[in-house]
């Protein structure tokens, strides 16, 4: 087994450990608070409970694969890891924090030397006349709960020309901001790379997921157009 195939092997094991130890989980917990139980499944999220090797940093942390459509070995491109301790996501008395606070961390972790990549492939071939972009993966799975398939990338940053081709054939591609000067940023300069890219930003404060958990689905359509 050739060096690359071995990787590819343990990124599917891992994804596989992760996924069985998220029922029951405080990534659970997490998922659910963010209004996305129902697809946890369907993208395979999971939970670091027990790190395969060389995944200790992330312990303890909400692990999101990046999937390929075609599966196989090459099914996981990647994985991202997310910070969802309660000393940054929950108030001292237990509640919910409206606004995360990570200090000293950061709130994603990536696998060291990964690039750049697409979250959430499968919405680049779904026989629809319009996709989301948005800027982040809980962002993406939320637009897709709504109805609205959409990939995910951390930002203008992080975008590759080689990304550009994907969203070719889409007769619009709705960047999908956050409602801050970045994302509106983020909504306004997607919106120039692609030619079919149409900037709406979410209101003041709110990102996709938050924007369909407090107004519902058919508000998210209703203010994107579909």
């Amino acid at each position: 087994m050739s060096q690359s195939t071995s990787r590819q092997s343990d990124l599917v094991e891992a994804a596989k450990r992760y996924a069985e130890a998220f029922p029951g989980s405080p990534a659970q917990e997490y998922v659910d608070h963010r209004g996305l139980g129902e697809v946890a499944s369907r993208f395979k999220l999971g939970y670091v409970a027990s790190a395969a090797t060389g995944h200790e940093r992330y312990a303890g942390r909400l692990a999101i694969p990046y999937l390929r459509p075609a599966g196989g070995i090459h099914s996981v491109a990647t994985i991202r890891f997310r910070c969802i301790t309660d000393a940054c996501t929950k108030e001292p008395d237990g509640q919910w924090r409206e606004k995360e606070v990570h200090e000293g961390h950061g709130k994603y972790l990536g696998l060291p030397g990964d690039p750049p990549r697409l979250f959430n492939t499968a919405a680049l071939i779904n026989p629809s006349p319009h996709v989301g972009l948005t800027e982040g993966e809980l962002d993406a799975m939320s637009s897709e709960l709504a109805g609205l398939p959409a990939a995910g990338v951390p930002g203008v940053s992080a975008w590759k020309e080689h990304f550009t081709p994907a969203f070719k054939g889409f007769d619009k591609t709705f960047v999908l901001g956050d409602g801050d000067e970045a994302g509106r940023n983020f909504a306004d300069k997607m919106s120039e790379i692609l030619e079919n890219g149409i900037p709406c930003a979410m209101p003041d404060g709110l990102d996709v997921n938050k924007f369909i958990n407090q107004r519902g689905t058919a508000a998210f359509r209703e203010r994107v157009g579909v």
